[in-house]
């Protein structure tokens, strides 16, 4: 991090006038109103609600009360010299029990948000699934029953239909490797189920969904770019020992290539895992043509990287990770290592899919503990990262390599799931009790940045 100040006249010129920049969130992450106007109960709902699911027992009820100060934070991010405003939207607002009667009072909020958008010169760009499944649908089997395609379908089709005329970009899916991960396997997240009898249909639903969405968009939004965005970290062996790098293998076949593989038309990575081999149960004939989709672009989500060895006690996969804070790393408040090149290495690996045709950073940021003095949040170590990241996305685009456009995570601190509200990763710090906004440290330099002075 000490090559900061050589950064400090960096700016958005040299990625050339066509590149994309913008600032990413969640609904369920922000937006508070759990029960408002109809909306209806998530899993997120339910799981937070558990006694000891969530960091400091922290409820997301209200969290950053977008639901009532969207246009405040739109303002913000006009402010901010922002040009496109990433979002997801509540499933259980427009369907409160997944499927069935449309909410109108749900649909209308997210009216009201795409024309403030529109109206204050920033580009909406929808979520249509960041992780808040219904839980009238969970009860059903959620991700592990078939059914969900049909669910999935029909909430795809409400929102293409009822926000398409102004919303011209599209992402499916948020991360489908961590919301089947922790939420179907290691149970850390909703619905907080485990196991691979739960994981293993799980993955291969999510991809049918994920490649249905796709379909729907193009066909009742024609004019949209349709995208969908995976969570990548780069993965390297502890050592050169076959065991290890075989070991970072098969930690990257279900990290990195699980979900982008079937849906490229490449099949799953059974070869490398074969404890994944079960999903072949859950194919029906005609899946493989189901599972293929050909996005416009894809959304990179990149934090950080792990190192991995060999474990033989570790069940599935034989691997263990080791962990940042033991490897003498600087970390954030995520216990995640900083390491910028990361990203210029899934750039080149997402690169080396020749059936990709465009690559965005839909997510890429960090959490430090902020502090608040004499009104003002100066957060140098996330602007550090921020600039040092953003030289390795500008190596990559430099290479030639496909790289269009670049989102911070995220706009606001917020409810960051089972770590409740204590990672800060916005550029705006929140208190969570009286609602206030301050941009940070680096929420200015961004709006610098983005201004190309």
């Amino acid at each position: 991090m000490e090559s900061t100040s050589q950064h400090l006249d960096f700016n958005k010129q040299p990625f050339g006038d066509d590149f994309i920049w913008g600032v990413s969130v969640a609904s369920f992450q922000i937006e508070g109103g759990c029960d408002a106007d109809g909306k209806g109960e998530s899993i997120w709902d339910t799981f937070a609600a558990k006694k000891g699911k969530i960091l400091n027992g922290d409820k997301p009820n209200i969290s950053c009360d977008f639901y009532n100060l969207y246009q405040l934070d739109i303002d913000l991010i006009k402010q901010m010299n922002i040009p496109c405003f990433r979002f997801s939207i509540s499933w259980t607002r427009i369907f409160p029990n997944g499927t069935g009667e449309i909410n109108q009072a749900g649909v209308d909020f997210y009216n009201r948000v795409i024309d403030y958008c529109v109206e204050q010169g920033v580009e909406p760009w929808v979520t249509v699934y960041h992780w808040d499944l219904p839980q009238a649908l969970e009860i059903r089997g959620g991700w592990t029953n078939r059914d969900i395609v049909t669910w999935f379908k029909a909430f795809v089709t409400a929102c293409a239909e009822n926000f398409g005329d102004r919303v011209k970009h599209w992402m499916v899916m948020n991360e489908p490797g961590v919301f089947t991960g922790a939420g179907y396997f290691l149970g850390i997240h909703a619905p907080g189920r485990t196991g691979l009898k739960n994981f293993l249909p799980a993955i291969h639903h999510a991809v049918l969904c994920m490649a249905a969405g796709g379909r729907i968009l193009r066909s009742l939004v024609p004019d949209a770019q349709v995208g969908t965005t995976f969570s990548c970290s780069y993965i390297e062996p502890h050592s050169d020992k076959m065991k290890d790098v075989n070991a970072a293998k098969r930690v990257d076949a279900l990290l990195n290539r699980l979900f982008i593989e079937p849906i490229l038309g490449l099949g799953y990575p059974f070869a490398d895992v074969p404890a994944l081999k079960g999903v072949a149960k859950y194919q029906l004939p005609g899946d493989e043509d189901e599972m293929k989709f050909d996005f416009d672009f894809i959304g990179v989500q990149n934090y950080t990287r792990e190192i991995v060895k060999n474990s033989f006690f570790t069940p599935y996969v034989g691997a263990s990770l080791v962990k940042a804070e033991k490897r003498g790393v600087p970390l954030t408040s995520m216990k995640w290592e900083v390491y910028p090149a990361s990203i210029y290495q899934m750039i080149k690996k997402f690169n080396s899919y020749p059936q990709i045709k465009n690559i965005i950073v839909t997510e890429n940021g960090a959490a430090f503990p902020d502090e608040v003095s004499d009104g003002k949040v100066e957060d140098t170590r996330r602007i550090a990262y921020l600039q040092s990241y953003l030289q390795q996305v500008l190596r990559a685009k430099n290479e030639g390599l496909k790289i269009s456009g670049y989102f911070i995570w995220t706009l606001t601190d917020n409810f960051e799931w089972a770590e409740g509200y204590h990672p800060r990763f916005g550029l705006i710090h929140i208190n969570f009790d009286t609602q206030q906004r301050i941009i940070k440290g680096s929420g200015h330099w961004y709006g610098r940045f983005l201004s190309g002075k």
